[in-house]
């Protein structure tokens, strides 16, 4: 009923949860009070020994009860409140701050909707347990005792019975709480199954309309949302019949401690002032309880959702004690290298390369050859190679992410733009970068007369940057990356989408780059490297050639095939074009 660990991890909610207790204990005072003057005046009506000074008395009572009552209620609003807001704020904190230490690795934890449900609603969830849940709880026990140890002292049978009806609630909840948290812990699954698959869907409806496979996953989500139906109904169903069994623990126990009292009463044991007070307050022993038990499946679902995040939490991260902290430019060397994403799909299969500094360097192959790859491994974006992928002398899984990237940038085919101005994702690329750089940037890419007619460097871009063509997008990206200065630039495919005129100035720049830098290039446009120092050419995840341009077309080997191949259809496009 209670989770050790997100008490531990939550220390800051334990003075407000402590608050809400007190205040919700002196509250039950009050209406203990507020009783006994009742019970006293309608006690002195029924003897007809009623006076004008007790029912002033009994009325100013009342008031001065009502409004402690009123004050408790608002503090305990109050405290929840702040406890809630400590849980989202830590929790939340405490996840991203996971994932950005994950680095690359977080995908393997989970994919991005289940990441976003979890931080969302799971942590929503978690946000009652600590702000209504746990109050509650402590207060459930506390109530009870406070009750018994005032009735006791008016009937001791009555107030015996009542207190022995108490446990039963509990162990109602212990009951149905190990079948709860296994079919939580499925709604959980099942959920975030069904996010995953919308998201998905959701992003890729343009490629499923232009196939017309839209409608089969539809039917597929349909399947998904039908699991995702019965196992709420399932959990609907389990908590109705828990609450039925409450209440009639709930009111039997009431009814049953208000009849022995009667009882007595009936026998002269009693007095009505005791009657009254037992009958009215035998409800306060199981109202406690029975609010903690319609929290409680709110709460189990929080507890369901946090073993999710703890899951994530305690993933163990890849930074050894031994990790390099600095990373030094120098050789790439690729020895007897092979990949795998899973046993049935090798990508890479003993790869020998050496990536010389200062030098420009091109990686060729056709699609699904494992060139992508290649970069991929070299950046750290995928990871759990076997051989060896040394930089400077250094296995490449033994430096560490940040210290990488403070001398190597990769650069995607597929970007990553972000939602706000130009300038804003530029200046992501280097502290203090002035106006004038960015405008440079951004001329080189021959992006500049684009963003200055639509308002400058303070131009609004879309969420991922859907207000521009896929190849604006490559140029933005290629701007910022020579905007961040590193000794070392991986484009992997990164002017895939520019028009054939603006390749040829990227690639210039490209060119013009490696003069000083150390530039590793994938392409599929062998036109574009033809100037390169050094070219690799993967074939069927080997690399089968390499040497300069010159000399691999002189091998009459897979290059000089692929760069015939191309020739013709450049001079087929130029037919059609210009016939």
């Amino acid at each position: 009923m209670i989770d050790k660990r997100l008490l531990k991890e939550m220390p800051e909610a334990k003075p407000y949860i402590l608050k809400q207790v007190g205040m919700q204990w002196l509250s039950l005072l009050c209406n203990i009070v507020f009783v006994i003057l009742l019970a006293n005046v309608l006690s002195h009506i029924f003897n007809k020994t009623i006076e004008p000074r007790i029912l002033l008395l009994t009325a100013c009572g009342v008031l001065l009860c009502i409004a402690v009552r009123a004050i408790c209620v608002q503090k305990t609003s109050i405290f929840s409140h702040e406890a809630s807001c400590h849980v989202r704020e830590h929790l939340r904190m405490r996840l991203f701050a996971k994932l950005l230490e994950m680095k690359n690795d977080y995908t393997k934890s989970a994919v991005t909707s289940e990441l976003v449900q979890l931080s969302v609603e799971g942590i929503d969830q978690l946000e009652i347990y600590f702000g209504r849940y746990l109050p509650q709880f402590f207060y459930s026990m506390l109530a009870p005792i406070t009750l018994f140890l005032i009735l006791v002292w008016m009937d001791v049978r009555s107030a015996l019975v009542l207190l022995l009806c108490v446990p039963l609630i509990p162990l109602s909840i212990i009951a149905v709480q190990k079948f709860a948290k296994k079919l939580l812990s499925k709604y959980w699954s099942s959920y975030t199954t069904l996010g995953d698959s919308f998201l998905e869907n959701l992003q890729g409806l343009t490629t499923l309309k232009i196939y017309q496979a839209d409608e089969w996953k539809q039917q597929e989500m349909n399947k998904e949302a039908e699991n995702f139906r019965k196992i709420t109904m399932k959990v609907l169903t389990m908590q109705l019949n828990s609450v039925s069994v409450m209440d009639l623990i709930a009111y039997g126990g009431a009814a049953l401690g208000s009849i022995v009292a009667i009882l007595g009463f009936q026998n002269g044991n009693l007095s009505l002032f005791q009657v009254i007070c037992i009958v009215l307050l035998s409800s306060e022993f199981f109202i406690p309880l029975r609010l903690l038990g319609s929290f409680f499946h709110i709460a189990m679902n929080g507890i369901a959702a946090s073993d999710k995040i703890f899951r994530i939490l305690d993933q163990p991260l890849n930074h050894a004690e031994g990790m390099q902290r600095e990373a030094k430019t120098g050789d790439i060397q690729l020895r007897d290298l092979s990949f795998s994403y899973d046993e049935q799909r090798v990508i890479l299969k003993h790869v020998y390369m050496q990536l010389r500094p200062g030098q420009f360097t091109a990686i060729v192959g056709e699609s699904g050859s494992g060139k992508s790859t290649i970069a991929k491994l070299i950046a750290g974006i995928v990871k759990d190679y076997h051989g060896q992928l040394l930089i400077a002398g250094t296995q490449r899984r033994d430096i560490d992410d940040d210290a990488f990237y403070q001398s190597f940038l990769y650069v995607s085919h597929q970007p990553f733009i972000f939602k706000g101005s130009v300038r804003e994702n530029l200046a992501i690329a280097k502290a203090s970068l002035s106006e004038a750089d960015m405008l440079e940037a951004l001329r080189k890419v021959e992006l500049l007369d684009f963003v200055m007619e639509q308002g400058g460097l303070d131009m609004e871009l879309q969420e991922q940057g859907n207000n521009l063509s896929g190849g604006q997008k490559q140029r933005l990206s290629i701007a910022r990356a020579l905007l961040a200065q590193r000794d070392v630039y991986i484009f992997d495919e990164a002017a895939s989408n520019i028009d054939a005129k603006s390749e040829d100035a990227i690639i210039s720049i490209i060119h013009k780059l490696a003069e000083t830098k150390t530039v590793i290039m994938i392409t599929h446009r062998l036109k574009s490297i033809i100037n390169c120092d050094q070219i690799y050419v993967i074939e069927q995840g080997t690399c089968q050639e390499h040497g300069r341009h010159e000399e691999l077309l002189h091998l009459q080997g897979a290059y000089a095939k692929m760069y015939e191949k191309q020739q013709e259809l450049e001079a087929m496009e130029g037919d059609i074009q210009y016939g």
